[in-house]
């Protein structure tokens, strides 16, 4: 579980002071009337949830530490000679069984870089499971239980139609103690700019969440699941009422990609840049507030364009739900899938128009034809890809005509050591632009030991000099 540091106010508990006025005191207690009364409970809620939220246990040994070792070991006491295991790494959260067949939904963070995952039951069953989908940019990850049978799984419902002061639970396995069930409210929505994931649009709850939560369930009125809970905001690491889950929506989006056997989540794709509008962008557009996100470019061939869509656009709703930030445009966009039309509410010129956009998955168009470089050069140990917008949207850059794409790197070889990073963009050599990985080739091989590798990073271009 993730910890934020953030300053909160102290707000004097005025009724436990005493300082709430006659109107307080005055206010009429009212007895439970009867038995039953008396005993309501949370229990059926918590009976009929719990078999289905799990303990994640995740390790990772790193090896690449130990090579010399182990060198040292086969060399003074032969091949059968037992070789010190490497470097362990492990790390503990929740997870939430969402089909009987063994699918798990828990956050990526948890199982990010490991290589071993095992889950435990409630009813103290453990099984392994295999990693089905990672999805760093919702912090979601679905695992798959081997040879799990009888499995109990919860059943979805629709974050949508929370409000704030809605009841809800949250279940998980904090600090590693074992299940723990907490309650409390949904005390805010749509909460973004927490800087936890790319598609920030949080449920934000004060039910007690902590370190080993990560994952778990949170569950509605009703028993279904309406987020997995995600992170905190402490000084110390440990609950002080502010928690955030992800919406159910959203890992149901992420689940789906996962029983659709692709290997990362098909987002639609637009075809624009966006940006937040803040007060002074307000003021010149005319606007009483900031409010909505502003179209600052357009690709030519993509779904935007096609639309009609125009730089100094400003999208105010998706099918109707307002957008206040890229966030949570991306958020409103995603839960659209990849079929059929997305009408967006535009203020273009003073006026509110509709404007429907297709929905499709980006396409890889030019095909990645990736090139590990294996001559001598600085590039060497990298595999390269051609830039389309499918390798745009999956690698989190900005798409661009020309380039091609560091797809992989040999942690070893020259390129890491070097400081090339998986995602640059090579943009040139020699002065030569690139416009597909079998030119950068040929660059390379005939660059006879003088490199001028021109790089773009994060939206800043850079050309680094290497050779004699």
């Amino acid at each position: 579980m993730r910890s934020f540091l953030f300053r909160l106010p102290i707000i004097l508990a005025a009724l436990a002071l005493g300082l709430a006025g006659p109107s307080a005191t005055a206010q009429q207690r009212v007895a439970p009337e009867s038995n039953a009364q008396v005993q309501l409970s949370f229990a059926p809620i918590v009976r009929q949830t719990t078999g289905a939220v799990v303990n994640v246990y995740a390790t990772r040994t790193d090896r690449r530490q130990n090579q010399a070792m182990e060198e040292f070991f086969r060399r003074f006491f032969g091949e059968g000679a037992p070789v010190p295991r490497g470097r362990s790494q492990s790390s503990l959260g929740s997870g939430v069984i969402v089909d009987p067949s063994g699918l798990v939904i828990t956050n990526n963070h948890v199982i990010d870089d490991m290589t071993e995952v095992k889950v435990a039951l409630a009813d103290r069953r453990e099984f392994e499971a295999d990693i089905v989908l990672r999805d760093p940019r919702t912090d979601l990850a679905v695992l798959r239980l081997k040879n799990a049978s009888n499995l109990q799984a919860i059943e979805f419902g629709d974050s949508e139609t929370l409000q704030v002061g809605d009841l809800v639970l949250a279940i998980g396995n904090p600090f590693g103690v074992g299940q723990t069930v907490t309650q409390g409210i949904v005390s805010a929505l749509a909460r973004t700019q927490v800087g936890v994931t790319d598609y920030q649009f949080f449920i934000q709850t004060d039910a007690a969440i902590n370190p080993g939560n990560s994952g778990g369930a949170l569950i509605d009125m009703n028993g279904r699941l309406v987020g997995i809970n995600t992170a905190i905001y402490s000084r110390s690491g440990g609950n002080i009422g502010i928690g955030f889950a992800i919406p159910s929506s959203m890992a149901r989006v992420v689940l789906n990609s996962a029983k659709a056997g692709a290997r990362h989540v098909i987002r639609p794709w637009l075809g624009a840049r966006l940006q937040s509008v803040d007060g002074e962008i307000a003021a010149s557009l005319g606007l009483e507030r900031p409010t909505g996100v502003l179209v600052t470019s357009v690709f030519a061939r993509g779904p935007a364009a096609e639309a009609g869509l125009r730089r100094g656009d400003m999208i105010l709703a998706v099918d109707g739900q307002s957008v206040d930030n890229p966030d949570a445009f991306g958020y409103r966009y995603t839960l659209k899938g990849t079929r059929g039309q997305a009408p967006l509410t535009v203020l273009r010129e003073g006026r509110q128009t509709i404007i429907s956009v297709r929905l499709m998955p980006p396409p890889e168009d030019p095909p990645r034809d990736p090139v590990r470089i294996r001559s001598r050069s600085p590039l060497a140990g990298a595999v390269i890809i051609n830039m389309s917008p499918a390798v745009a949207e999956e690698m989190q850059i900005d798409i661009s005509d020309d380039g091609v794409v560091i797809a992989e790197l040999d942690e070893r070889g020259p390129a890491a050591s070097l400081g090339f990073r998986k995602g640059d963009m090579i943009v040139a050599i020699n002065g030569e632009r690139l416009i597909s990985t079998r030119d950068a080739e040929r660059l390379i091989d005939r660059a006879g030991g003088y490199w001028e590798i021109t790089v773009s990073r994060g939206g800043r271009v850079f050309t680094t000099v290497l050779g004699r």
